[in-house]
């Protein structure tokens, strides 16, 4: 079973989307690469047997319970807040 890592534009809802196996020679190069151009880690690292069934389970927002579940114990809300926080500034930076 392989790892898969999402990244998206921002403000795209997830329909602009690509993703790298965690487990390739070249994924932190290609990770810089994809930050550089402005896409944004969504999400947690998706665990499938094929890119496919990564997609599938990324495009049916398979990590959304896992969120509402940080989100429900006191730290996780915080590191929420912070990170949706710091993406908001820096969008508004940006304009």
């Amino acid at each position: 079973m392989s790892k898969y890592q999402f990244f998206c534009k921002p403000d795209s809802n997830r329909r602009e989307f690509t993703y790298l196996d965690m487990d390739g020679d070249t994924f932190i190069d290609e990770k810089r690469q994809l930050i550089a151009i402005g896409f944004e880690v969504e999400g947690d690292v998706i665990y499938a047997d094929s890119p496919q069934e990564a997609i599938d389970k990324f495009q049916s927002n398979f990590s959304a319970p896992l969120e509402d579940y940080s989100n429900s114990h006191v730290a996780g809300g915080i590191a929420t807040f912070v990170i949706e926080a710091v993406k908001t500034l820096r969008n508004s930076a940006k304009k």
